[in-house]
């Protein structure tokens, strides 16, 4: 695993992280709270997510389902009630479905697009609210390289993350007037949990497919996503960053 670059460069800033109980949601929580953010991680399930995190001040855990758009409100009461203002939100939290398109069930997009996308939106449109406050914010995507490459199986999870890459780039436009960038990391193929799931051969072209010839680590979408959110990129917005490796 290559180490987060240390510093201070997210100091005094808050952020909401979601799917943060695990792979690149963790590792961007982690890195976050190393450089001075108090992080506020959005997971299903706050008991377990806690269990997993060291003890930290600067850490606080909201129930966050994203099947439900109630559950999303309730989510963003429970931000509130932490913190009067938020400074980044990085949307990471998604499932995944694999299956080909003649075997893909309807509902199952429906239920991906939900989670991957609408609900996905929601959170953003309510935290945005939040940021206008202040007139300053940053909003991170965790799209896919699904989102440009196409292989089999890939129909369902694709077309959420493309959808979602094409409304990346109109919230940037939208949000840019009142000092809110929008940005977006697409990564290749990541050693986690989600990666496990993945059909073993699928993984295994892709991941030769790319210049470098090897899976990303957690953490190097959570430096990307570093970068994303501080300073340093203070005139960045409506960008997708592609961290896979080189797929060209």
């Amino acid at each position: 695993m290559i180490p987060y670059i240390k510093g201070q460069l997210t100091q005094g800033k808050t952020a909401v992280v979601t799917g943060a109980n695990r792979g690149i949601g963790k590792a961007i929580t982690e890195t976050l709270l190393a450089h001075g953010c108090k992080v506020i991680a959005a997971v299903r399930d706050t008991h377990s997510a806690k269990l997993l995190f060291d003890y930290n001040p600067q850490l606080h855990f909201v129930e966050l389902d994203l099947s439900q758009s109630d559950k999303v409100k309730s989510a963003v009461k429970e931000v509130r009630a932490i913190s009067k203002s938020v400074d980044i939100l990085i949307n990471c939290a998604g499932i995944a479905s694999g299956s080909l398109f003649q075997l893909t069930s309807i509902e199952d997009m429906k239920q991906l697009f939900e989670v991957n996308l609408f609900n996905q939106l929601l959170l953003s449109q309510q935290i945005s609210r939040l940021m206008h406050r202040q007139k300053s914010g940053c909003i991170i995507n965790i799209l896919s390289s699904a989102t440009h490459q196409i292989d089999k199986g890939t129909l369902a999870y694709g077309c959420t993350k493309s959808a979602f890459e094409r409304a990346s780039l109109s919230m940037a436009l939208e949000l840019a007037d009142i000092g809110i960038r929008v940005n977006a990391i697409a990564p290749g193929v990541t050693l986690t949990d989600m990666a496990d799931e993945m059909d073993q051969q699928a993984k295994t072209d892709l991941v030769s497919r790319s210049l470098l010839k090897k899976a990303a680590s957690a953490q190097d979408i959570a430096n990307t996503a570093l970068f994303l959110c501080s300073d340093l990129s203070s005139h960045i917005t409506g960008q997708v960053i592609n961290v896979d490796g080189g797929l060209i």
